[in-house]
């Protein structure tokens, strides 16, 4: 992996991508952009996750995202990706706790990719790299943002950002969301 994409400077922004292998339409149910919601939550809580930014996909999760110092970014990325993955992985071979139409596949799905990769045991959920990217000039800064914030608008899915709740566009409108973020400003 290049230092371009590594987490150099603790006290940096970073915008960060965490993609589903194979690009799978995973959060399409809100029960598993819950459980990311959840994590995000407790990372902020526990382990001094700071969240400017935000958008759930279908296959992917953007953000802007900091740390207070309490634990390294890297750390707390690692461990919000391992908790994320475990919970959905369990939820999936649940048959009694959702009617997932998709579960043989999905669950072959993770296990193929898993078999893969000589750094999983059973199976894998996410890509291995969330590609940070230092955000160390304004202009790099708005312009993820809003790459964040019109992700929903340019896929689709709504015509305004704000109309998407699993984002912060929302609260940079003047609405509450989700996620207590901290305002780029």
């Amino acid at each position: 992996m290049s230092r371009k994409y590594k987490i150099q400077d603790q006290s940096r922004l970073y915008f960060v991508t965490f993609t589903v292998v194979n690009w799978i339409d995973m959060f399409i149910r809100n029960e598993y952009k819950d459980i990311v919601i959840d994590s995000i939550k407790y990372c902020q809580k526990k382990k001094g996750l700071e969240v400017y930014a935000w958008v759930i996909m279908t296959s992917h999760i953007h953000m802007i995202i900091g740390t207070i110092g309490q634990n390294e970014l890297e750390g707390i990325i690692r461990d919000l990706k391992s908790f994320t993955s475990k919970s959905i992985h369990d939820l999936l071979k649940d048959q009694n706790v959702i009617g997932e139409s998709r579960r043989e596949w999905l669950l072959w799905m993770f296990k193929r990719a898993g078999i893969k990769n000589s750094n999983n045991k059973d199976y894998q959920f996410w890509q291995q790299n969330s590609h940070p990217v230092e955000l160390n000039t304004n202009e790099l800064m708005d312009q993820k943002l809003e790459y964040i914030h019109m992700n929903p608008v340019n896929s689709g899915f709504v015509s305004e950002p704000e109309s998407w709740i699993y984002s912060s566009a929302g609260d940079y409108a003047g609405m509450k969301g989700m996620i207590d973020i901290l305002f780029i400003e």
